[in-house]
């Protein structure tokens, strides 16, 4: 049902981009434009707030579940959910963090201190497992729109959901698997207990209509979910090589690397992304 729902979206935003030119000069107009992103912002917060009061964490399925009695709410488990405010577009959003295991990055026979990175920076490269729904309403989810079960590497400026940013900052990464002996494991690349937890992302965080790459996605201005497993991140990434992390390059402190341009030479080149700065 909910695929013919996304189908059906895409059709109805297909015929609104073919009707949307100017009939006097056939210059493209967006079909967003009426949207108010800051009241948008509010009542998704609303919205998220209203799905983490109406359903719980089944630890044995590791999903969310429409509340019963004798669980808790995921809003009312404060121990576990961390509220974070984050910036994008000059706008802010909120999105929530369900914790469900920090991660452990030390090998339990042959790891050292060392090993603990912490946690990522909100622009460290990451490695991860995911899988994706949108939030349909207080009680409901789409299927699952996207998933990896073994885990990819995903970078700052080709993240397509900025709110994994902010959340992922959130958990640690876990540790190689080895073989007994301590030797480099003869298999597949495995980690180990890496940070689990659950994104609630705001749509401003995620496919915003602000973004006019966004218009044909059948996500666009949608509330999502991300169940996660951090398995390793690359600290201090440098996108632009310049013997700077990143992290040091956002010049407003605001998180979102993105509006950060010092560069007159080349205004359109983000401070992480240019080397000279």
């Amino acid at each position: 049902m909910n695929k013919i729902k996304h189908i059906f979206l895409l059709l109805l935003l297909g015929v609104a981009l073919i009707y949307s030119c100017d009939d006097d000069n056939n210059a493209f107009v967006n079909p967003f434009a009426d949207i108010n992103h800051e009241a948008l912002a509010i009542s998704d917060n609303d919205s998220i707030i209203k799905f983490l009061k109406n359903n719980y964490y089944d630890m044995a399925t590791d999903s969310v579940k429409t509340l019963v009695e004798g669980e808790i709410a995921l809003f009312d488990e404060q121990e576990k959910l961390t509220i974070m405010d984050a910036k994008r577009n000059d706008l802010d959003y909120t999105l929530y963090i369900y914790h469900i295991k920090e991660g452990n990055p030390i090998h339990p026979d042959f790891g050292e201190a060392a090993d603990d990175k912490g946690n990522p920076a909100v622009s460290d490269s990451i490695y991860a497992k995911y899988s994706g729904q949108s939030i349909l309403s207080s009680s409901e989810l789409s299927t699952v729109f996207d998933a990896n079960t073994s885990g990819a590497w995903f970078s700052y400026e080709r993240l397509a959901v900025r709110g994994w940013s902010f959340g992922f900052a959130n958990l640690k990464g876990g540790y190689l698997k080895k073989e007994d002996n301590g030797d480099t494991y003869n298999g597949p690349i495995t980690y180990l207990e890496g940070g689990k937890g659950i994104l609630f992302i705001p749509s401003g965080l995620s496919y915003t209509s602000l973004n006019p790459n966004n218009y044909g996605s059948s996500l666009v201005n949608q509330n999502l979910m991300f169940n996660v497993e951090l398995l390793d991140f690359v600290q201090f990434t440098d996108h632009d090589n310049d013997g700077r992390p990143s992290s040091e390059e956002d010049a407003n402190d605001d998180g979102d690397l993105e509006n950060d341009f010092s560069d007159n030479s080349q205004p359109g080149v983000p401070d992480y992304l240019n080397p000279t700065i």
